[in-house]
């Protein structure tokens, strides 16, 4: 039972998703991806003196206002700068980024994010890491 169970246009686009993610080499390209956003606003934050970790899985991410190494425990992540995520979230936001709300919550990187996008990302990341040390 579901709105959508059984419709031949969404089992079409679930098959398609499925020989998507089945491609050889799909996942790794997934990671890259994500590893070179997070490499490049590891950048940005260390150019602008600001504490800043990052951390990642396929897709999945997640970064940290802390001078810790990695984050790897709760207690960890409760210790992070949350007043700095969310003066980092805003800045973001103000520059076309939207990231989750929460200094809590994963980030995702898609298929779909290109190249450019990556670099328009890591750009207002550098330009948000400038404003906060600037207004600091």
């Amino acid at each position: 039972a579901g709105t959508l169970s059984g419709n031949p246009i969404a089992i079409t686009a679930g098959i398609k998703t499925l020989d998507l993610l089945s491609e050889e080499g799909f996942h790794e390209r997934l990671h890259a991806t994500t590893g070179s956003l997070l490499a490049g606003m590891e950048e940005a934050a260390a150019k602008h003196g600001v504490p800043f970790r990052t951390g990642h899985v396929g897709g999945m991410f997640g970064f940290f206002f802390t001078e810790a190494e990695k984050v790897s425990s709760f207690e960890q992540v409760m210790a992070c700068d949350q007043a700095r995520f969310r003066t980092f979230f805003h800045a973001m936001l103000e520059r076309g980024v939207w990231l989750a709300p929460s200094a809590f919550e994963a980030g995702f990187i898609s298929a779909a994010h290109t190249d450019a996008d990556i670099t328009a990302t890591v750009k207002a990341a550098d330009e948000s890491f400038a404003a906060m040390t600037a207004d600091a």
